[in-house]
């Protein structure tokens, strides 16, 4: 009985860090998802402000 019992517990505790790992990766790959978004909406931006970053450089150089 004792054996069915640990056994029990231990497939039970097998299953919670199976969901939590799962869970894990999902909000890994949320976060990923999100930053990739987030860089892919900054790269338009980046170089439209490309040029005067450059031109501020020339100043500084003069």
């Amino acid at each position: 009985m004792a054996d069915n019992y640990l056994e029990k517990r231990y497939d039970e505790y097998q299953a919670r860090r199976e969901a939590e790992r799962k869970a894990r990766n999902r909000a890994w790959k949320k976060r990923l998802d999100a930053y990739r978004r987030q860089l892919a909406g900054q790269t338009g931006s980046v170089s439209g402000s490309a040029p005067s970053s450059a031109s501020t450089t020339a100043d500084a150089e003069q």
